[in-house]
């Protein structure tokens, strides 16, 4: 060391000198003119830099240590004795798979031992003291997607059944999008059979098979299942593969029934108390917490129980148990596991009324809120006048009172009201271009009427008569899609563009809009005439901030309850029979542990992306079905454009080729949360139209719908043109003088004066219109969604390939 110090290279003489760096005006400078002073806050930054680089490489490798021996105790608790069962839940993607071949292979584990759950769902448990290691199983078809889902939610695993030839069918296709969309947990893929095939062709099966797996899961393993051998594979590997986390869950306790008790209440059979048995999984869950069941809303829990583990690993309950011929023996202890419970049941924690959450989600709102000052002598004077001058006369029977005679309404005053009526939720049928386009289905629906009345006389057989009704009923399924395709179509085309009604004033028809300066720029207040169902819901004042400080304390603070691989019992209150039913249909049952404020409704935006598997036509204000997270639900939503403004333009339907909002009513749900937007068939069938996440529970995000109306120069001039069938009367053009017009070539002006009483007006602009330009005027107005909420979704039948959509490319525009 003193030879190299003696020998460092020292600069001479010659070297050249730069000037030193002047800091100018910046935060650096100031901190230097204050004499050296430097703010504590810095400190602990400074004395970080200045570790050395040995102590900096230790730092690193603790670092790195800590997450190593994190994911290992993680891993080493799933599925042992102290962790709960490592939960695998097998999904069939073929019709063809051999599902009950795979499953008796899985079981036929040496030294292993088989218990069948209980309920109809057919799952079993898989206990290996030599390994010690418990697994559980749970079956679930590609047809039944709402089980598919729910198990995907609480899984450990999922291992996919293959077909050795064609790999999955269609509803696979349709189920794989699905859980895709919704998080995909740690999964493998087995294909049992193939053996039949010579061994040539097998390796040719196998490689097409590969290829045809590698787009939806590049870099996959496949697992041959037809051996005892392959099956112990398949087991090791699903036990030591890393883990994917799943953000939804890994922050809520969630629990999958193993067993379940329904004690009716003394008022009423239909209503009692759910008992539910499972193991604790994600988190620490709290008796004093709300809990969701999946599919059918939020309950309150009365205790928690700690009965015995049916699945240990202690060696004493193998004991004294032969095996038979067979490599293993399938226990049934469905008969005596009530026994037992009743036996060695502990109460764990009861609830506290004081610290329990309620159950309230909407605000119940108080019409007389608002302060009312009595009105004076002289308002109330004005108030009489009126009522006398709008006094009329009306033609009743003898006898009847005045305030009889009030009730009785005249014909024009019933249209008067329907046309308020249709003001009020004008959202999406004001638009009069649609029933341009419409005007071709209406006539063409005439005529098949006329041909039907003339065909009534006819005779017929019934099995025609159906036939016939049966077709009709799909040619006129088919002539709303391409009237569907129209008019989205048109949308795309004349976006926002309305025309002027001819039998009302503009200034009446469109009194709810208001021109912008600009659209980016110009101030729109959000607590602007607010719609009644603002007062039902709930709002945070800094919703961001909320869920920070929940979360951290999720992971730092301890919470008291039942532990993360207990088995314990749940004691739910006030659900309905038809839970306990759906069980023993062979449903899974799926509970979560609900986090503070997520039972009370707010309004909720998803950003979503159209899913490239479905092309049909969706409007906004359509009912569609979420499935948000751990939650599924009806609403009607309203799609918006994803901007970084303060103020988002409305969208008619759901683009596909862009990123879109989705504005709804819902329970508030912390994010992350993945999103799936599903539509109903006639058939039932539920299609996969849209996947994304939830992008934030704000009330105050502000969706403008715009309009369009447009007009056309008449007589042109260097800045000055004659624009006519914008309006059709003198008042509308004084009436939307101030609002500020545009063209399609990006011509700005104003309207300077009407001309005529037929709605032709002088318009100034700031250069030379072109004759074939178009004269735009923009009309905006906020929008909300319709408080369609509904928690039931039904179950949807078995998804098939839809062939009656029709391509884009065959709607034609006249």
């Amino acid at each position: 060391m003193v030879m190299a110090a003696a020998g460092a290279h020292r600069p001479g003489p010659l070297k050249q000198q730069n000037k030193a760096h002047k800091g100018g005006k910046h935060s650096g400078s100031s901190q230097r003119r204050a004499g050296g002073r430097v703010p504590v806050k810095a400190q602990p930054r400074r004395r970080l830099r200045d570790l050395n680089r040995v102590d900096r490489r230790h730092q690193a490798l603790q670092l790195r240590r800590q997450r190593k021996e994190a994911v290992l105790a993680e891993k080493r608790s799933l599925g042992s004795r102290d962790g709960p069962p490592h939960l695998v839940v097998v999904v069939l993607l073929h019709s063809r798979a051999a599902a009950q071949d795979s499953l008796r292979l899985l079981q036929s584990q040496d030294s292993a031992t088989v218990r069948a759950d209980e309920g109809g769902a057919g799952g079993f448990a898989l206990l290996c003291p030599r390994l010690k290691q418990r697994w559980r199983f749970v079956t679930a078809q590609a047809g039944d997607l709402h089980a598919v889902l729910d198990l995907a939610k609480v899984a450990d695993s999922l291992l996919f059944i293959l077909d050795p030839v064609d790999g999955w069918d269609s509803e696979g296709e349709h189920c794989l999008s699905c859980l895709f969309a919704q998080g995909l947990p740690s999964y493998a893929l087995a294909v049992p059979g193939g053996t039949e095939l010579p061994p040539k062709k097998r390796i040719d099966a196998r490689k097409k098979l590969s290829k045809c797996i590698e787009k939806r899961f590049p870099e996959a393993k496949l697992f041959p299942l037809n051996t005892e051998q392959e099956s112990s594979l398949l087991l090791r590997h699903l036990s030591s593969q890393k883990q994917r986390h799943l953000a939804f869950r890994a922050r809520r306790a969630h629990l999958l029934a193993r067993a379940a008790e329904f004690v009716p209440s003394q008022d009423s059979d239909l209503v009692g108390t759910l008992k539910v048995s499972g193991f604790v999984r994600g988190q620490t869950l709290n008796v004093n917490s709300l809990v969701h069941i999946v599919g059918h809303g939020d309950f309150q829990l009365s205790q928690v129980d700690a009965p015995p583990d049916p699945l240990s690993l202690n060696p004493r309950v193998v004991k004294g148990q032969k095996r038979s011929q067979q490599d293993m023996e399938v226990q049934d202890d469905s008969g005596n596991g009530a026994v037992e419970m009743e036996e060695d049941v502990k109460v764990l924690m009861k609830a506290d009324p004081s610290k329990q959450e309620s159950l309230q989600s909407e605000v119940v709102p108080d019409p007389m809120e608002g302060e009312q000052t009595w009105p004076t002598e002289e308002e109330l004077q004005e108030a009489e006048d009126s009522l006398k001058a709008n006094k009329r006369v009306v033609k009743v029977p003898k006898g009847t009172s005045k305030y009889q005679a009030a009730w009785i309404v005249d014909d024009g005053e019933e249209g008067s009201e329907k046309d308020d009526d249709d003001d009020e939720d004008d959202d999406m049928d004001d638009d009069l271009m649609e029933e341009a386009v419409s005007q071709e289905g209406e006539s063409s629906e005439e005529e098949e009427e006329e041909e039907a009345g003339e065909e009534e006389s006819e005779t017929m057989t019934v099995s025609e008569c159906l036939r016939d009704e049966q077709y009709d009923e799909k040619m006129e399924e088919d002539e709303q899609m391409l009237e569907r395709y129209k008019q989205e179509r048109m949308d795309e085309m004349f976006p926002d563009e309305v025309d002027t009604p001819r039998d009302v004033p503009a200034r009446v028809r469109f009194q709810k809009y208001r021109g912008l300066k600009s659209f980016r720029t110009s101030p729109w207040d959000p607590k602007e005439n607010l719609p009644r169902d603002y007062a039902r819901i709930f709002q945070f004042q800094d919703f961001s901030r909320t869920r920070k400080n929940l979360f951290r304390q999720i992971e730092k603070e301890e919470t008291e309850g039942a532990s993360v691989g207990w088995y314990v019992t749940l004691h739910v209150c006030n659900v309905p029979v038809s839970v306990m039913e759906s069980f023993k249909e062979g449903k899974p049952l799926v509970l979560f542990s609900l986090l503070p404020h997520e039972q009370k409704m707010s309004v909720l935006n998803f950003l979503v992306r159209r899913h490239p598997g479905n092309s049909e036509p969706v409007r906004a204000k359509e009912e569609l079905i979420f499935h948000c997270g751990f939650r599924r639900f009806r609403a009607s939503p309203l799609f918006s454009q994803h901007t970084s403004a303060d103020k988002h333009k409305l969208e008619r339907f759901l683009r596909p080729d862009a990123a879109l909002v989705v504005t709804v009513y819902a329970p508030i749900t912390f994010p992350p949360a993945s999103v799936l937007v599903f539509k109903q068939r006639n058939n039932g069938m539920h299609d996969l139209i849209a996947t994304g996440s939830l992008l934030s529970v704000d009330p105050d995000r502000i969706v403008i719908k715009r309009l369009v109306l447009s007009g056309h120069p008449f007589k042109i001039f260097t800045k000055m043109a004659v624009v006519r069938y914008m309006f059709f009367n003198r008042e509308d053009v004084m009436w939307f003088k101030p609002v500020e017009l545009r063209t399609k070539w990006g011509r700005r002006g104003h309207i300077k004066e009407p001309l005529g009483t037929h709605g032709h007006m002088k318009c100034h602009f700031d250069g030379q219109l072109k004759s074939q330009d178009t004269v735009l005027l923009n009309l905006y107005k906020r929008v909300f969604p319709k408080w369609t909420y509904d928690p039931h979704v039904p179950e949807p039948v078995p998804w098939v390939r839809s062939e009656s959509a029709l391509p884009e490319q065959e709607v034609e525009m006249e």
